[in-house]
């Protein structure tokens, strides 16, 4: 019990550290090498962020556990959503660039519809792997090269203070070679620091659910998808605090498009039979994880914005998915009425209120010229 209860309290700890050193080191970098945060956040943090999927997605595929796999994947881009951007505005409101809505949360929606649609025969073969892969490669290469032309108004000011140390007096050209050094150096040790600490933080839970009887889908769903997104929220957390919106915003949507290219495609690529799909998880979870997607994208497109209430309204979804799954693995009688609940009134009213507020957005920007270019 107690060593259980030193790995929870030192995963979290790590996190906390790793994500403080990552956001700073990602920042200077993005400000070395002229691209914006948001650039950085689609790519860079959200490669790293994804690291601990990546590993418990692959360990868990060669040990013969699918459902575990499968869960953190589906369980960490449904968290990605609902509870790393739902927790970050609450803590302050995210800003969201025009070139998120136009084409960064579209191509989110895509991957999550390719790879529901290849789950629903029940296994991801080798080669289908390779088409995410290939998804995943096209879109890092078109998010560089348009990156090329983003003008200043897409780069939030950094803040002076996070440097990767006191350089002033040596010569320019060595300056900028020992800060893009100390840069990297910090996104080294920041992800380090998180794959370390998120291991641990789920090694403990996941002791801790086994004892409860809970299944390797549910685990993959609840413990061990919470756990490996602590990096993702950590890391958004950090930013909304620091004022690094555009990284925050980035980081979330961006680790989801790497999760399902990268993760998911990867480990179906490198298991000899492909990564088999639980029944459950076809039923339900890749669904829900599409519809997590493209709940985001009226919600960024009203106002270019994720305001406090829905940040709120997706905590509070998460909170909500997470008692239903802990309800069906217990086979508790409140089950079904629940469900009717959720499915015949909450889920339908929030998405019908959602698209009202998207067509009235959509009629005030068409009467609007001049608010509607201000959102790009």
């Amino acid at each position: 019990m107690w060593v259980t209860a030193l790995q929870i309290v030192a995963g979290l700890a790590l996190l906390v550290g790793g994500g403080e050193v990552l956001v700073r080191g990602a920042s200077n970098l993005a400000a070395i090498i002229g691209m914006s945060p948001l650039v950085v956040g689609l790519t860079v943090v959200s490669f790293a962020t994804s690291a601990p999927e990546f590993a418990v997605t692959m360990r868990a595929v060669l040990s013969g556990s699918p459902g575990l796999a499968v869960g953190n994947v589906v369980g960490s881009n449904i968290a990605n959503i609902l509870l790393v951007l739902g927790v970050a505005a609450i803590i302050t409101p995210l800003t969201v660039k025009s070139r998120v809505v136009r084409f960064d949360v579209p191509v989110m929606i895509g991957l999550s519809l390719l790879a529901t649609a290849l789950a629903l025969n029940g296994v991801i073969a080798r080669w289908q792997g390779g088409l995410l892969v290939l998804c995943l490669i096209g879109y890092v290469w078109w998010t560089v090269r348009i990156s090329r032309g983003d003008p200043e108004g897409e780069k939030e000011k950094l803040d002076p203070s996070w440097t990767a140390g006191d350089v002033r007096g040596a010569p320019e050209s060595e300056r900028s070679g020992r800060n893009v050094l100390g840069s990297v150096m910090f996104v080294v040790v920041g992800v380090a620091l998180l794959v370390v600490g998120a291991n641990s933080l789920v090694a403990g839970a996941t002791t801790v659910a086994t004892s409860f009887g809970l299944s390797d889908l549910v685990i993959g769903l609840t413990i061990v998808a919470i756990g490996t997104s602590l990096p993702e929220l950590a890391t958004g957390v950090i930013a909304a605090i620091r004022g690094e919106r555009d990284l925050a915003v980035g980081n979330a949507v961006g680790s989801n498009i790497f999760n399902l290219g990268a993760v998911l495609g990867l480990a179906a690529i490198l298991s000899p039979d492909g990564i088999v799909i639980p029944q459950g998880a076809q039923n339900l979870d890749f669904l829900l994880m599409t519809g997590v997607a493209i709940l985001l994208l009226p919600v960024v497109y009203t106002g270019y914005a994720v305001g406090r209430w829905e940040g709120i309204l997706f905590v509070a979804y998460y909170v909500a998915y997470t008692v239903y799954l802990l309800l069906m693995s217990s086979e508790h009688q409140s089950l079904q009425p629940y469900s009717t609940v959720m499915l015949a009134f909450v889920i339908p009213l929030t998405f019908i209120f959602l698209i009202v507020l998207a067509v009235s957005e959509h009629q005030r920007r068409r009467g609007s010229p001049r608010s509607a270019a201000a959102g790009t």
